[in-house]
């Protein structure tokens, strides 16, 4: 029984030469051409023949069973088609007929291919401009740039783009290359049939194996950043997650929970969830709410209801720390007027950076490769937020 043996596709699937005379090398050592799919090549192991492959344009995609008749008749059998390329093969004594003795006039076989080519060119390069905009409207939304890119989306979005230049770059090669061609042809100079094709093929070969990473990268990171993503509610006992929690702030033994929300088994003003991003693998982020009896907010609003919320995330890079602490000021910080965001030296701290205004602390604040914010509402002492904070950062600064 025949083995069939697969191997990847060079990509620059235009230049014809190279191609003919690699399909006759693989021939010699016994893998005879079957099928070209779209990113492999499908041989067949026989006994190894000198055989000689010619690759012709049609402008239908499919071509017909008359034509491939008269190639037969010719001593060219059909074997296979890629787009508009057709290849047949004649063993190398039937010493069969060229398919053009004219390279001038096969210039004229490619015009259409050339037109054809130029306008996919064209319109890949505007669909991938369309696509580096948005993505960079993505990427500046809310003028964080950094902070979006941990968050994971841009990081998807910057893969796919990728992906789309290679493509674009591949669309506008094939439109240069038929062009230069049809030039080549119309000046007399027929096809090289034994053109060199190792040096090529290893350069191809690696860029595709790039290009299909960068592929799969780019499709399964969004499954794995939902498979990843978990939220529930936050236990009333302290646990070891690096959040700050509203009790060690408090230090009111009478403070009770307060649960305005729950939907699907998770009190959503009580819950933690957790994220992950290629540049950032542990994300969290969390919100507490409590009432204490009997004691009232200043100025009689209301029963006194103190809230605390926190978002961390640990960086692969830590030296862009300091970025994300800007860009969580950008995001957070504007959402209050008044009180200065004052930088402070603690040791606990790379940077800490502190906002205080009545009843609202906030600590902006990153140690080694964990970055925090924290936003409590109620009348304790910032020290106290500063201190937990320092806790809990060094759970996961390291």
């Amino acid at each position: 029984m025949n083995r069939t043996i697969h191997k990847l596709r060079p990509t620059d699937y235009w230049r014809i030469g190279e191609h003919e005379s690699w399909f006759a090398d693989m021939a010699a050592e016994g893998l005879h051409l079957k099928k070209m799919g779209l990113h492999f090549v499908k041989f067949v192991k026989e006994e190894p023949k000198k055989t000689r492959y010619r690759i012709d344009i049609s402008i239908n995609r499919e071509i017909t069973p008359e034509q491939k008749q008269m190639y037969a008749e010719s001593g060219w059998d059909y074997v296979t088609s890629y787009g508009n390329f057709n290849v047949f093969s004649s063993p190398v004594e039937l010493n069969a007929p060229e398919l053009h003795t004219d390279p001038a006039e096969q210039s004229y076989t490619l015009k259409e291919l050339d037109k054809r080519f130029a306008f996919n060119a064209i319109g890949v390069a505007v669909a991938v401009a369309l696509m580096i905009g948005m993505v960079a409207f993505i990427w500046m939304l809310g003028s964080t740039p950094v902070l979006n890119l941990m968050e994971g989306i841009v990081i998807q979005q910057t893969i796919l783009v990728m992906v789309e230049l290679y493509v674009a770059y591949t669309s506008l090669k094939a439109a240069i290359s038929i062009r230069a061609l049809r030039k080549t042809l119309s000046e007399g100079k027929p096809i090289d049939h034994n053109a060199p094709w190792k040096k090529h093929h290893r350069v191809t070969f690696f860029i595709a194996c790039m290009f299909i990473i960068f592929a799969v990268l780019g499709a399964i990171l969004p499954w794995v950043q939902i498979a990843m993503s978990v939220t529930k509610t936050l236990p009333l006992e302290d646990t070891d997650l690096p959040i700050v929690r509203l009790s060690e702030v408090e230090q009111n033994p009478d403070l009770a929970r307060k649960s305005p929300y729950a939907q699907d088994d998770i009190d959503w003003g009580n819950r933690y969830s957790y994220d992950w991003s290629l540049l950032a693998p542990v994300q969290y982020e969390s919100n507490e709410r409590g009432t204490v009896p009997n004691t009232m907010w200043k100025g009689g609003s209301g029963k006194y209801s103190p809230s605390i919320s926190t978002t961390v995330y640990q960086l692969v890079i830590p030296a862009m720390g300091e970025s994300v602490v800007s860009d969580f000021i950008k995001k957070y910080g504007r959402i209050y007027r008044g009180g200065d965001f004052i930088e402070t030296d603690h040791a606990d701290f790379d940077l800490l950076i502190v906002h205080e205004e009545d009843e609202l602390k906030e600590v902006f604040a990153y140690k080694g490769k964990a970055v925090m914010y924290v936003r409590y509402h109620g009348y304790a002492d910032i020290n106290r937020v500063i201190e937990s904070t320092a806790r809990r950062i060094a759970l996961i600064s390291d």
